[in-house]
Parts: structure tokens; C-alpha cells; sequence
């Protein structure tokens, strides 16, 4: 198994949030999605620290941080969560790098729990109603507690399935393992479908009529090959943000760390240009 770990903890009401950090310079934050963590990051990460201080965070429920029944996984409480990790941190205008429903999260922790960031990137990300349409997400969601009851290998073959469809190239079986590893065991499976049943989208919705306001420079990168969310999806995005750079990440899908690392870390090292579409 690939190793990576974050050994720095967080005390919440709901329980410990792992974290790390490492290089030096200005600081930047990369955030995960479902069903991932921060082991998405690991090789931008690394890379983007030879010229940034780097900061990584396993959401509640996620990666290596805690999971148990009782939890709020919320993207409401992960916002807040965020937002409080950034003061223990002491940071009070890093780029923020937010994948996925990290989306949600970072946009919630600028818009509503008023935190600064210096700049925003948005990659494959939720932003704007629409991203729980999916067959998947409909289903999981309005049957958790039957889906947390699946035979351990009727539910790692059903995980398996997801995440392989996030690559538009493919996974390496090592790093296919790895992202399943989180999810394995009793708790690992309830913790899975535990996430999916308190996903809300009106967690996205509460934000909208401040997100044409957003002053923080924004760029929006987008896998082209996004199975999940859709080029479309990404075009409405964008109208909700037209003053945002944007970007098509050729030949990726939804898992574009995976996918094209290099297209995104030749952005990543960029800054931000905000221009009006």
C-alpha cells in the first residue's frame, strides 16, 4: 500500500480531524471531496512544496480522521470546521485548492462563516445546484442505513465501481487500494454511506446570491472527461462566475490529480487571473 500520512490532529465536537503540513514559502490549502481525502493530493502536494507551505486536512469522517456513529459529516459542519482549522493554523489569506464537494466546503467557509482567502481555485467542484442529480447520489442517499448493511464484499465491490469511474485513464491498482482502504471495515462502511445520507444540497443553495458577488480572484479548472460532473455543470459554474479564469483539463476526468497531474500543477504554480468571460 502506498503510504501517506497526516499525524497532525484537531479536536471538534464530533470528533479528531487529522492534518499536515510541510515546505515552505506562502501558504496554500488543497482540499479533498467524496469519497476521497487528502491522499489525492499527495503528489501535487510534494510538488507544490519545494515554493509554498502546503496544508492538507482529512474532512471529518474521511481519510484518516475520525469516524463513528453520532458524527455530523455535514458540509455545513465541515465548512465550520474548516473555517477553524484555518485560525489553529493562523492563516488569513491562503490560496485555497478545493476538489469535488471540498467545493461546497471552501465557498461556505469564505461566503458564510467569512474567512479570507488569498485565492480560489475550483476543480471539478460543486459550486451551483444541480450536483445530486446523479443516479448514484439519489439512491445512496434515501437508502443509507440499508446501503451500511451490504456484505463487506457486496459494499467494497460497490466503492470500487465509484471510484473507479472518477478516472477517465484508470487507477493503478496500488492507488485504487489505497482510496478504498478508508472505507473498509465496520466503520469505514458506515462512515462511507453515512456522508452520502447528510449531503444536502440546499447547503449549496444557501450561498448562491453572494456567489455573483464573490470578490476573492477565482479560477475554475474542469477534467474534461468528468463522468460525474459534466461539462455542462462546469459551464453553469462558470456563469455564476464570470469573472473566474477557466480551464479545460484535456484527456481527465472527475479525479483529475490522478489523471493529469501535470496540467494541473502547471496551474497550480500559476497565480490567479481573474478576466471577465
Amino acid at each position: 500500500m502506498i503510504d501517506w500520512q497526516v499525524g497532525e490532529e484537531f479536536t471538534t465536537d464530533h470528533g479528531v480531524v487529522r492534518w499536515t503540513s510541510f515546505g515552505r514559502g506562502e501558504p496554500i490549502v488543497l482540499m479533498h471531496g467524496t469519497p476521497f481525502s487528502s491522499f489525492v493530493w499527495r503528489d501535487i502536494a510534494l510538488a507544490l512544496a519545494n515554493t509554498r507551505r502546503v496544508y492538507v486536512w482529512d474532512m471529518l469522517g474521511f481519510g484518516q480522521s475520525d469516524k463513528h456513529e453520532g458524527q455530523d459529516v455535514s458540509l455545513v459542519a465541515q465548512a465550520r470546521i474548516f473555517a477553524a482549522l484555518l485560525g489553529h493554523w493562523g492563516l488569513s489569506q491562503p490560496s485555497v485548492v478545493a476538489h469535488d464537494v471540498g467545493g461546497v466546503v471552501a465557498l461556505r467557509a469564505g461566503i458564510i462563516e467569512a474567512v479570507n482567502f488569498g485565492d480560489l481555485t475550483l476543480l471539478n467542484a460543486v459550486g451551483v445546484p444541480g450536483w445530486s442529480d446523479g443516479a448514484f447520489f439519489r439512491t445512496v442517499k434515501s437508502n443509507p442505513g440499508l446501503f451500511a448493511q451490504l456484505p463487506a464484499e457486496a459494499h467494497e465491490a460497490l466503492v470500487t465501481s465509484k471510484i473507479r469511474d472518477a478516472s477517465h485513464l484508470g487507477l493503478r491498482p496500488a492507488v485504487l487500494d489505497r482510496l478504498l482502504d478508508p472505507w473498509r471495515g465496520a466503520d469505514g462502511q458506515a462512515a462511507f454511506y453515512r456522508q452520502y445520507g447528510q449531503a444536502d444540497e440546499a447547503d449549496c443553495d444557501e450561498f448562491q446570491e453572494q456567489l455573483g458577488d464573490l470578490s476573492i480572484p477565482t479560477r475554475i479548472l474542469w477534467g474534461r472527461e468528468d463522468r460525474w460532473l459534466s461539462p455542462h455543470y462546469a459551464e453553469r459554474l462558470r456563469s455564476r462566475l464570470p469573472d473566474a479564469e477557466f480551464a479545460w483539463i484535456e484527456e481527465s476526468g472527475h479525479l483529475v490529480q490522478e489523471d493529469a497531474p501535470a496540467q494541473l500543477l502547471s496551474y497550480l504554480i500559476q497565480e490567479v487571473t481573474p478576466q471577465l468571460a
